[in-house]
Parts: C-alpha cells; sequence; structure tokens
C-alpha cells in the first residue's frame, strides 16, 4: 500500500479489512492456507501484523469472512429466480445450477480452502452446513412444485432427493477446483450436473424401471440353442 501524503485521507477500517481478504483469496489461488502466514496478509494490506489482529483472530477466520462473502453473493443471485420452476422462463434448472457453478468458479480458491478447511474447523462447517440447509429447502420446494403440477413423478422424497442433488454438486466442484482425478472438465461441469439433476427429478421411477425390465420383451429376436 502506497504511503499517503500529509493531509490525505488514510484508509478507514473497512478498507483495511478489505484489503486483507484481497489478499488473502489472491494468495489462496497460489498456495494452500497452510503456506500462507498472517506476516503475508498483513505485508499484502499493507498493515502491521499486530494491526491484523485488529481485524481478524486468525487466518481461519479470513477465510470465514471470504466463505460468507461467497455465499451471500450465491443467495443474492437464488433470491432473483422464481421459486417454482413452472413461472421461469427458459431452462430453470440450468439456471439455477448455472449460480452455484458460476459464483463458485470465480471464488474457486476460497471455495477449495472452506471445503477442505470445514472437516476439521467447526465454524466453517457450521457455516457451510446453514448454507446447505438454505440450498437444499430450496431445491426441495421446487421439486415438489413441479410434482405437484404433474410434470415431475412422485418417487424420492423430495427433501432426500434435494440433499443427494446438492451433495453431488458440492463434491463434484470440489474435485474440479483442487484439481483432483478423476474430475469433470470444468467446461462440462454445468452440462454434467444438469443432466443429472433433469433425469432424477424428472425421469422414470425406480419402480417403473423396474417392472419394465421384468416384463418380456414382445420383439425380442430369438434364442437359438446350439
Amino acid at each position: 500500500m502506497a504511503r499517503h501524503e500529509r493531509g490525505s485521507k488514510r484508509p478507514s477500517g473497512d478498507e483495511r479489512q478489505d484489503a486483507i481478504l484481497i489478499t488473502a483469496e489472491t494468495l489462496l489461488g497460489r498456495r494452500s492456507l497452510g503456506e500462507i502466514s498472517v506476516e503475508d496478509l498483513a505485508r499484502g494490506a499493507g498493515i502491521s501484523r499486530p494491526s491484523f489482529y485488529s481485524y481478524f483472530a486468525s487466518k481461519e477466520e479470513v477465510v470465514i469472512a471470504l466463505l460468507t462473502r461467497v455465499i451471500d453473493e450465491v443467495e443474492q443471485a437464488l433470491s432473483t429466480l422464481p421459486t417454482e420452476p413452472a413461472s421461469a422462463t427458459g431452462d430453470p434448472w440450468r439456471r439455477s445450477i448455472s449460480v452455484f457453478v458460476d459464483v463458485f468458479t470465480r471464488h474457486k480458491a476460497v471455495a477449495a480452502t472452506a471445503m477442505a478447511a470445514r472437516l476439521h474447523n467447526a465454524e466453517i462447517q457450521a457455516l457451510w452446513a446453514a448454507s446447505m440447509e438454505l440450498w437444499v429447502n430450496y431445491t426441495a420446494r421446487a421439486i415438489t412444485a413441479e410434482r405437484n403440477r404433474g410434470t415431475a413423478p412422485e418417487g424420492i422424497p423430495a427433501r432426500d432427493l434435494a440433499i443427494a442433488l446438492n451433495l453431488m454438486n458440492e463434491r463434484v466442484l470440489s474435485a474440479v477446483f483442487a484439481e483432483e482425478q478423476p474430475a469433470i472438465n470444468p467446461s462440462s461441469v454445468t452440462d454434467v450436473l444438469v443432466s443429472v439433476w433433469t433425469l432424477s427429478i424428472y425421469g422414470a421411477q425406480p419402480e417403473a424401471t423396474a417392472h419394465a425390465t421384468a416384463r418380456p420383451r414382445e420383439h425380442s429376436p430369438a434364442v437359438i440353442d446350439n
């Protein structure tokens, strides 16, 4: 941060806090959280190490603040979408899934760090779990609305299906952001997720599939015994 000339406006507390968050997200794009020190964050924000602790108690608290911003961005985007797919134009499931993919891809370093850190940080886990609950409820309401209007068949309880689909999204995106193998190509991930969601919500019920399989095939070719 450049030195301020006498009489110039000093950065406010909010500006310094933002500088720490910007620095953290930039560094997380290059290194893991464990490889980043408080000194790195303070230096990047143009403040001293003791000053850092005026804003955050730890590096993990910085991650919580970054994740909160990302989640808020997702929820703000979702709030603009209709609750019921029937009232939306175009492909409503693609629009809602794209919100998650697009926002988390823009902040993939934060997403990857938070997904890993939540396994051993109770606060990050609680924040992630609360957000997942909101996304599951949003999905369950939409599935129920489609079933009520006769577009989607009954089957797995809507909440259970919503949980499974959202957990799938989480795991798929986690693998993509961490560059694991195997992982879906980032350019295809939205298409793949939309296909799975659509088949799961509107496809044939397991019972119907089982009955169809059990029925003899009328036009099967004859089997010739040797």
